[in-house]
């Protein structure tokens, strides 16, 4: 069987392409197509030497794994540790995926035409073979990873919580946000942010429905009665977000607050309910951001 050394490293530089490329997609990372180009050029000429058995040392376990880490630093850049230990994971994953679905495709149409050296498969087969195979590939992939996040999403991320506020319960449906980090600043306590709509049992609505005067100082429109319960009360939460860097919640000290899981619950006595004069959601699929509290989350 004649085998073209400029063949093989084309397949392996299309391949190696292919798979960065679903790599950055499944990662959701900006992907440079210059950058992906050089990493997988780099891959394929490994893939000619080991295969040309030029040195031995190239055959090594060692290298190989040392050379997966070069072509991911070279196509994403991780700026962490974690982050390039993620990257390398999803990195041999996507590998393992597209390696069985290529070469499956490849035994289905002409078995008697693959030839394995070095560790690489090589043959005459005809080059769209392979890009079908990396397209089945890419499918499979992708289609695992939407059902694989879509589960985790709705059992790792919403909770149905109950809040207990002036002596009376509330019970919704909450989101953790690993990004919320909002703590009332003098104690340090932990914020949940809970949509206004849902304290009206428990908060008189002119304090809920004045809360942009009230972060302004302005009581003028709060009886005197509910003002003098309320003032020492109510806290002021300095927060930052995209597109408002120097936003202000307003804040109530609650009783306690319980998380509802499948298997668990959990409570928490020292927390702050952050009120929030919108909708978080436009469908109402969730109507609080929980914060990652160890006390509710820690095994």
């Amino acid at each position: 069987m004649t085998i073209y050394i400029d063949v093989v490293l084309i397949e392996n530089l299309i391949m190696n392409s292919i798979i960065l490329l679903a790599t950055g997609l499944i990662l959701k990372e900006k992907i440079k197509i210059i950058k992906v180009l050089l990493a997988s050029l780099l891959g394929a000429s490994y893939s000619l030497v080991s295969y040309m058995s030029i040195l031995e040392i190239y055959s090594s376990m060692f290298l190989k794994i040392i050379l997966s880490i070069v072509i991911v630093y070279i196509a994403f850049n991780p700026q962490t540790i974690k982050k390039m230990w993620k990257n390398l994971l999803i990195f041999y994953l996507t590998s393992f995926v597209f390696g069985g679905a290529a070469f499956a495709l490849i035994y289905i149409v002409k078995p008697q035409e693959i030839l394995m050296k070095n560790g690489l498969f090589l043959g005459t087969y005809p080059f769209k073979t392979i890009i079908l195979g990396a397209i089945i590939a890419f499918i499979i992939i992708m289609a695992a990873f939407t059902v694989v996040k879509s589960k985790i999403t709705k059992k790792d991320m919403f909770y149905e919580i109950e809040i207990w506020l002036n002596g009376k319960k509330i019970e919704t449906t909450a989101m953790i946000d690993t990004g919320n980090l909002l703590k009332e600043p003098i104690t340090n306590t932990p914020v949940i942010v809970v949509e206004h709509t849902l304290l009206y049992d428990c908060i008189p609505k002119q304090i809920l429905n004045h809360l942009e005067e009230l972060l302004g100082g302005d009581f003028d429109n709060i009886p005197k009665n509910i003002k003098e319960e309320y003032i020492a009360k109510l806290k002021f939460i300095p927060f930052s977000s995209l597109g408002k860097q120097n936003g202000m919640l307003l804040g109530i000290r609650a009783e306690g607050i319980k998380v509802k899981n499948i298997d668990k619950e959990r409570k928490q006595d020292n927390i702050i309910v952050g009120i929030y004069n919108k909708s978080l959601t436009k469908r109402g699929e969730y109507r609080a951001l929980l914060p990652m509290i160890p006390a509710l989350f820690d095994n």
